[in-house]
């Protein structure tokens, strides 16, 4: 019998995760036992899943799991240096050279485990088949909106947290916008998922929004209309052939832009198309002044959709359930490309 054990997440300010009590009770429907960590910080309360039939466990005790449990969670673990020894499906970062996926990698090697990240998870056209992308979008329009709020006040916006739902935001985001002038805003990356999500919470608060998307930034650039709008959310993958938006020289330059939101968040990477900044930001402090005259503040959040937690992961989750599901078939579809990218990394059985 396949064993899915949800544990709790374990980093500040992450309230998500990727199976419902619904679903929890499809999979035990199916033939797969489902355990769930207890967790007081989990936007879905234990008493959903007890109802369902999941086994309840101590938050944390997924490190004496049974040998044969697949670990599920969605970010990173505790950089203990502990060996990994349990086949875990998360969001593992450790693919693409950073340094801290490839301590995670040594863990795995030195634990004999394996990674079925979730951001590998594609259909045989490469497609992920679950991701937060609209979600991600919509709260980093958010933030990004607290900090023009704040910006036209004269200060800078200060801590976020998880709020209740979609119209508790809102109603959050109008009082802040009450008596400061409407910013309009340009979002890039428009008709993916994250910059659908971004969009939208514009067009909630009645802002004017200019959606671009591939056919506006195929000429790669310059791109003087971005310095004419108030916000700029940026929604595009930072990677090879990605034109600059914003230049390391734009701060000084004459502009309208007074904030921008790096919703996909990669100001280390050399192919950033944000140049004026080089740190993530995060929920203590959401903005980071690059420029002082005139203004600008960049902020970049690297987990955005758990301002949202109860939204983000019913969306997740129902994504994702289907291939939860076919935990029994591991070896292929989805989960057997994810072992083959692990592999091509790691290598090993487990």
């Amino acid at each position: 019998m396949v064993h899915l054990w949800v544990r709790a997440e374990e980093r500040p300010n992450e309230e998500r995760v990727g199976l419902t009590p619904e679903g929890a009770a499809r999979l035990r429907a199916d033939g797969i036992a489902v355990t769930v960590e207890d967790s007081p910080r989990r936007a879905i309360a234990i008493d959903g899943y007890r109802a369902a039939g999941c086994a309840i466990a101590p938050a944390g005790s997924w490190r004496t799991a049974p040998h044969d449990a697949l670990v599920f969670g969605l970010k990173e673990l505790p950089e203990d240096g502990t060996p990994l020894v349990h086949r875990h499906i998360m969001f593992g970062h450790a693919f693409k050279g950073q340094p801290a996926g490839r301590v995670l990698l040594d863990r795995f090697r030195a634990g004999g485990g394996a990674l079925y990240d979730l951001e590998y998870l594609v259909d045989p056209q490469g497609r992920r088949v679950a991701a937060f992308g609209y979600w991600a979008g919509y709260a980093g329009a958010a933030v990004a909106v607290k900090c023009w709020a704040a910006q036209a006040r004269g200060s800078l916006a200060g801590p976020v947290a998880p709020v209740a739902g979609r119209d508790a935001l809102l109603d959050d985001l109008r009082a802040d916008l009450a008596g400061v002038p409407a910013p309009d805003v340009l979002v890039i990356g428009a008709l993916g998922r994250v910059g659908r999500g971004a969009s939208d919470l514009c067009a909630a608060l009645g802002l004017p929004v200019t959606r671009w998307d591939m056919a506006e930034t195929a000429h790669g650039g310059p791109f003087p209309q971005v310095l004419a709008h108030g916000i700029f959310l940026n929604c595009i993958l930072a990677q090879p052939g990605c034109p600059v938006f914003v230049a390391a020289d734009a701060g000084g330059a004459e502009r309208a832009l007074r904030v921008i939101g790096d919703i996909a968040c990669d100001p280390t990477s050399d192919f950033s198309p944000i140049k004026v900044y080089d740190r993530v930001t995060d929920w203590a402090a959401p903005a980071l002044r690059v420029h002082d005259a005139p203004v600008l503040d960049v902020t970049a959040i690297d987990n955005l959709p758990s301002l949202l937690p109860v939204e983000a992961s019913e969306d997740f989750a129902a994504q994702l359930l289907p291939h939860l599901a076919a935990l029994d078939r591991i070896g292929e579809g989805v989960w057997g490309r994810a072992r083959a990218e692990f592999d091509s990394h790691v290598g090993g059985t487990a």
